[in-house]
């Protein structure tokens, strides 16, 4: 769980300076231009630093902890970014914003007391493949996303950042062998890795272009629900005895909170800009 707790820390500090990056970037050209003048700015390639050191503690936590209590814990990086933002940028966060970080943390106290040891199923022998297929379609949803507008390019780019990084949760129970010809020849292997980069690249285009709030819902939603239940269907992810309603709650607390503190999936790009909640627009004061 302290592996866990340590990925949501590292990603959700990494999401200020990424976000940051992402709107100094511009607006021109597509989307591989997009990412490349994103990777020129320092606090892009800070961010990415702290998604690397996050990966390594999210792939500890998947080695030890039920895929549904990660994919909570990773959502509740939200919250982390909320209170960083609040610290560094002087984002003010109401009432409402601060309880939604308790709530967080609440659900997260649950899941740890309820939760059992992983999954020991290796599943299906298809869902590999099933895993690369998916990262696949996670790339087709993102290119046709950018063609649409508003509210619903937004969605559409969060959700497939989202059901990206599931298939990274996913892929990384999956791999059972790490010498190098074993992995050369898994597809769980090259699922993790496609479905990864398609989900930076969504989410950045995602942050640069769309509705802030409607992207990072989408993104919460697509990397908890689909992942735990392939880990509690075909991974063997249990509770403990007489738990199992408390790890529900705990859950669906945990993720309700990180989507009511959605818009915080970008912080301001200037401490004196002003952030529109529901265009994720910047707007400067005066």
């Amino acid at each position: 769980m302290v592996c866990a707790l340590a990925a949501a820390l590292c990603f959700g500090t990494a999401t200020v300076l990424q976000a940051m990056a992402a709107r100094a970037a511009g607006t021109g050209g597509g989307e591989a231009a997009l990412l490349l003048r994103a990777l020129r700015q320092w606090r892009y390639l800070a961010g990415l630093a702290l998604d690397g050191l996050g990966f390594v503690f999210q792939i500890a936590a998947l080695r030890s902890l039920p895929i549904y209590v990660v994919g909570a814990a990773l959502a509740s990086s939200l919250a982390v970014t909320a209170v960083v933002a609040a610290r560094l940028l002087r984002v003010r966060l109401s009432r409402g914003e601060w309880a939604a970080v308790g709530v967080v943390c609440a659900g997260l106290a649950m899941l740890a007391l309820a939760s059992g040891p992983e999954g020991e199923e290796s599943g299906p022998e298809a869902l590999p493949w099933v895993m690369l297929g998916a990262a696949g379609a996670v790339l087709v949803l993102g290119l046709a996303g950018t063609r649409l507008r508003g509210r619903s390019r937004a969605l559409v780019l969060g959700l497939g950042a989202g059901c990206g990084f599931g298939v990274v949760e996913v892929a990384v129970r999956l791999i059972d062998s790490l010498r190098p010809l074993d992995l050369l020849t898994d597809p769980a292997v090259y699922a993790l890795l496609l479905g990864g980069g398609a989900a930076f690249l969504l989410l950045t285009s995602a942050l640069q272009r769309g509705s802030v709030t409607t992207a990072t819902a989408g993104m919460v939603l697509g990397e908890t629900i689909g992942p735990a239940a392939v880990g509690v269907v075909w991974l063997g992810d249990r509770t403990r005895p007489g738990l199992a309603w408390l790890a529900v709650l705990g859950f669906t607390v945990a993720v309700a909170g990180a989507l009511a503190l959605a818009r915080f999936g970008e912080a301001p790009a200037e401490p004196g800009a002003e952030q529109d909640t529901d265009t994720g627009a910047l707007r400067e004061r005066g």
